[in-house]
Formats: C-alpha cells, sequence, structure tokens
C-alpha cells in the first residue's frame, strides 16, 4: 500500500517511454546511461558538499547536487538568497486582543486565538507567504505577551500537586560535547529529584501541559479547529549556557513562544526536497550533517519563532539567564499522504467488488517480463502488462471513496482531541452548569419544544458510515490525556438520528427550536432526541 503512489508514477513513466520506438529507444537508452555516468563523475568530484564541507546526507541517499561554486562573494551571496526565501525577522507589537474566548463561534475563537498568537503577522498572510515555506521570527519587545501561558512556577507547582512520572510527563535531557543523553529515573518526579538534576545542567521538558494546565489546554483545544488537527504542547526549561537536544528537525508546524529568559536559535533550511515536510521526525544529528544556516537569533521574552515541518534547529540558553519556552504544535500526521493511505484501501475494495478485471488472473508470463532487473528492456509482453495496469490504475482512481476517507481522517481528528473549552456564557447554557445541586435539592433540567439548541461546536462530533451502522463520535468523553482510550467514544445513531445532527452541524452557530429539527417523528420524539444529545455535552440549550 505505501508503495502505491511512487509504483503509479513509475508506471506512467514507462508508458510514455513505451511509445518511443526504434532509433529513438535507443537513443534514449544511451543518453540514459550517459547520464547516469556523468552524474556519478560530478558526484565523485563534488561529493555534493554542503555549507559544513562535509558529505551531504542527502548524497547517501541517492540524491546529487550540483557542484556549487567555491568562489567567497557567490557563496556569501547564495547563502544571503536562501536565508533571505527561508527566513524573516519581524518586529512589532501584537497589538491584538488574547481575550479570544470572548467571540461567538468555535471558529471565530480559532481565528482570533491564531490571531493573537502569530501578531503583528496577519493570518492570511502566514497561510500565503510562511505557512510550509518560511520560518520567522517575531519580536514583540512586550516580555508579558504571553505571560498567561505558563510560568516556571507553574512547572514548581505542577511537581508538588500532582503526580508527574519521568518519561510519561516529564524529560530530563542534556546535549554536551555533541551527545544527546536522556536522564529518566524510574518513576514519580519529585521536585527535589528534578531541581538537583536541573542544577546540574540538564533541561527539563514537560510533555503535556495541556493536562494541567487551563490556559494552555483553552490555546490547544481552541487552536485545533485553525488546522483541522491536535494541537499539542511541550514545555522547555533550560539552565543558564546549556543546551538540552540536538539539531533536528520535527514532524509538525512547531510555535515557540517565548516564556522566560533568553535563548539563542539557529535554524538551517531542508538539506534537499526530499526532506521537506517530512512525516516523521529526524535522529539526532551531526554537526556535518546540517544544511544551510537561513536563522539564527536570540529569542527574548515574548517573542514567537515559527518553523515548519523539517526545519533543523537547535537552541541554547544565555550564559546569564535560564530559558523557559512553550512548542505549541499542529499538523502531525494531517498530510495528503496520511488520507491516501486510509483512501486506497477502500478504493481497491470499491474496485475489486465492482470491476470483474480487477478479479482476474495475473499474466502467465509477468514474472519473466516485468520487475526491476526487466526496467531497461523491452517486450510486447512487458508493454502489455503496463498498459493493463494503467488501465486499471485509472479505474482505481474513479472508485476512490473520497468523502469516506475523509470521515475517517475526522474520526482520528476526534481521537486526538482534547476535551473541549467553553466560554463563560456557553457554559451557563450546558448540562454542566444547567444541572447543578440546588438548596439540598437534586437538579432538573427540563427541554420542552420551546427551547432552542445548537452543537457545542463544528468539531465536536462526526457522523461516520461505517457497513450497515452509521456512527457519531464525538469529544466530550476525551480526557487531556493524548488517546488514553484506544477507541475514540461513540454512539450509534439511526439515519434519521444522523440527518438531525448533520443539519445541527451544518446550521452552527445558529440555535434552532426543537420543535424545527427534521426529524421524522413525533414532538416528544424530537424532545427526546434533544434531551440525549444535551445529557451527552453535544448541546447547547436556552
Amino acid at each position: 500500500m505505501d508503495g502505491l503512489g511512487s509504483n503509479a508514477k513509475h508506471l506512467k513513466k514507462r508508458l510514455k517511454k513505451k511509445q518511443n520506438t526504434g532509433k529513438k529507444a535507443s537513443l534514449t537508452k544511451v543518453a540514459h546511461n550517459e547520464a547516469r555516468k556523468i552524474a556519478k563523475l560530478k558526484a565523485k568530484n563534488s561529493m555534493s558538499i554542503g555549507s559544513n564541507g562535509q558529505e551531504d546526507s542527502c548524497h547517501q541517499s541517492g540524491i546529487v547536487k550540483a557542484k556549487r561554486n567555491t568562489s567567497r562573494p557567490s557563496l556569501a551571496s547564495a547563502s544571503r538568497e536562501v536565508a533571505s526565501a527561508r527566513s524573516s525577522i519581524i518586529e512589532g507589537e501584537g497589538n491584538v486582543s488574547s481575550d479570544f474566548m470572548s467571540k461567538q463561534s468555535s471558529f471565530e475563537r480559532a481565528k482570533a486565538a491564531f490571531s493573537w498568537m502569530i501578531a503583528p503577522v496577519q493570518r492570511e498572510s502566514f497561510y500565503s507567504e510562511y505557512f510550509e515555506k518560511k520560518a520567522f521570527v517575531v519580536k514583540h519587545k512586550d516580555p508579558a505577551y504571553y505571560k498567561q501561558l505558563f510560568s516556571t512556577n507553574n512547572l514548581d507547582d505542577l511537581m508538588h500537586n500532582h503526580d508527574l512520572y519521568f518519561g510519561k510527563n516529564i524529560d530530563i535531557t542534556s546535549y554536551v560535547d555533541s551527545k544527546r543523553e536522556t536522564h529518566n529515573p524510574e518513576g514519580r518526579a519529585v521536585p527535589a529529584q528534578v531541581w538537583s538534576m536541573y542544577n546540574d545542567g540538564c533541561s527539563v521538558r514537560l510533555l503535556n501541559p495541556q493536562t494541567f494546565v487551563g490556559s494552555v489546554h483553552t490555546l490547544c483545544y481552541t487552536l485545533a479547529e485553525e488546522f483541522s488537527s491536535f494541537v499539542g504542547a511541550n514545555v522547555y526549561l533550560t539552565p543558564p549556557n546549556t543546551q538540552g537536544f540536538a539539531p533536528h528537525w520535527d514532524d509538525i508546524d512547531a510555535f515557540v513562544l517565548q516564556l522566560e529568559g533568553r535563548k539563542h536559535w539557529k535554524v538551517y533550511a531542508p538539506r534537499c526536497p526530499e526532506e521537506e515536510l517530512p512525516l516523521n521526525s529526524s535522529k539526532n544529528l551531526e554537526r556535518h550533517e546540517l544544511g544551510e544556516l537561513i536563522l539564527e537569533t536570540v529569542l527574548e521574552t515574548g517573542d514567537l519563532l515559527y518553523m515548519p515541518r523539517g526545519f533543523i534547529h537547535e537552541a541554547q540558553s544565555s550564559p546569564d539567564t535560564h530559558s523557559l519556552h512553550i512548542t505549541i504544535s499542529a499538523n502531525q500526521h494531517n498530510t495528503w499522504s496520511d488520507f491516501f493511505k486510509l483512501m486506497l484501501p477502500g478504493a481497491l475494495q470499491v474496485a475489486t467488488e465492482e470491476d470483474l478485471e480487477f478479479r482476474r488472473t495475473m499474466p502467465r508470463d509477468y514474472l519473466r517480463t516485468m520487475g526491476i532487473m526487466y526496467s531497461d528492456s523491452r517486450s510486447a509482453a512487458r508493454d502489455k502488462f503496463l498498459e493493463m495496469a494503467s488501465k486499471l490504475f485509472d479505474k482505481l482512481v474513479d472508485c476512490a471513496p473520497i468523502d469516506a476517507a475523509v470521515d475517517q481522517m475526522a474520526k482520528n481528528f476526534i481521537h486526538d482531541s482534547l476535551p473541549p473549552v467553553l466560554p463563560a456564557a456557553e457554559q451557563k447554557m450546558s448540562a454542566a452548569q444547567k444541572a447543578k445541586w440546588n438548596n439540598g435539592k437534586p437538579p432538573l433540567v427540563e427541554l420542552n419544544a420551546e427551547a432552542e439548541v445548537r452543537i457545542l461546536s463544528r468539531t465536536a462530533c462526526r457522523i461516520v458510515t461505517e457497513g450497515d451502522m452509521v456512527n457519531m463520535y464525538y469529544i466530550n468523553d476525551n480526557t487531556k490525556t493524548y488517546r488514553e482510550h484506544d477507541e475514540p467514544f461513540s454512539i450509534e445513531l439511526t439515519p434519521l438520528e444522523a440527518n438531525v445532527i448533520e443539519f445541527l452541524l451544518t446550521q452552527y452557530p445558529k440555535y434552532i427550536r426543537i420543535k424545527d429539527l427534521p426529524y421524522e417523528g413525533s414532538i416528544d420524539d424530537k424532545v427526546e432526541l434533544a434531551i440525549m444529545l444535551f445529557q451527552k455535552g453535544l448541546l447547547l440549550a436556552k
């Protein structure tokens, strides 16, 4: 399954190539062989020299780069051009309210939260100029800009008041003499032990602050709707004049918010196209494996650094002060590749069930004409095989269950999600607030046909058809620990019930009278369905 995309690309190239015949085909083969010889010669002479003068690891993967001009003026000019194209430093005040929870809908809150975090960069400019393309720094010149999110005192309080465990909640790390080490003891992270290792020069990483700190939970939950992706966070506390991690790249879009102190950052461009927007994080990189340095800056308290997936980075605290920053991360496993991994098996299943050609036996001679060892040969049998494979692949595309695959992506998003955070005004209309013990009596919450209801948010639940079942997956029962439960929470619905929830989702953020819900049943049936959804925390009522 993983190789289907590359095989399809190879197949199309081969079909195009087979149209050439006689002398043209012969010349193509000769040109191909000569090109390989020239590439090998160039590689031998240049060794794909990187900015550090060492052999580039992209070359080790079979990627041949053009030999660079080694004259100093040209190299310096090229470096400046690369840095300018891949990074920016922006100065200016945020001037955007941090009170994003006052907005009236979840998507308005998401836009406002993101706009506040990256200000003065405009949201539209971020996506058109920077997203997945360029790193940038915002110099807010306001030490209090992100102050409400987290502090070293918060970390100390967490260790004293919560059961934090090494490896699960806290990592102790160091990077000395180009060697990255993790020093996690067994068991609970006792404050005295953590601070002792910190005083010895180790960095402290809090892996899931959103689990324990309301402000971080609120920001991450709110931003998830901006990206249609789980948004998480890590907090990093580094002693003065130390570095806790080796140079590396991450598989997430990283927003680094400097909370205390200062940190000296170096950001390097991806080393080759194949390492742009990676699906997995890198190993710890050696000094000679780094790419082109495109950004070097000191983050002061209140500053922001954005790095797209795949940008190599390292950071060291200043000699005279500690550093505390929080990294907000998004878009892990949220790529077209991840989507196709879900869609292609479904496409093959549909095609196999509906088209006899997919169930026919392979040609008797295909093992003698197909495969890498035969890739440069020509025969009628090979041409026929390639033509048939291309024909079936085109049919496979036509059978792709695109919407069903999107629903599966949404199901994964629901599973990843943090539990919802509501503004104060919406909390008053939720089941949690309306159903409170009052004057020694249990609460009685009643909904009637005239009550107005709306869904919690556009991403609070998802209707997914799976076989003969219609399931509603929802986030309300999720915990603050990432995927603490093996499967997402769900309720099986009838098609008529599913239609009502889809209607509420499409009408969000409007309130709808219960009696006006498009449910083919009595008024009492509509009220009963609304009460069920309200008690699950999925509806607000007024």
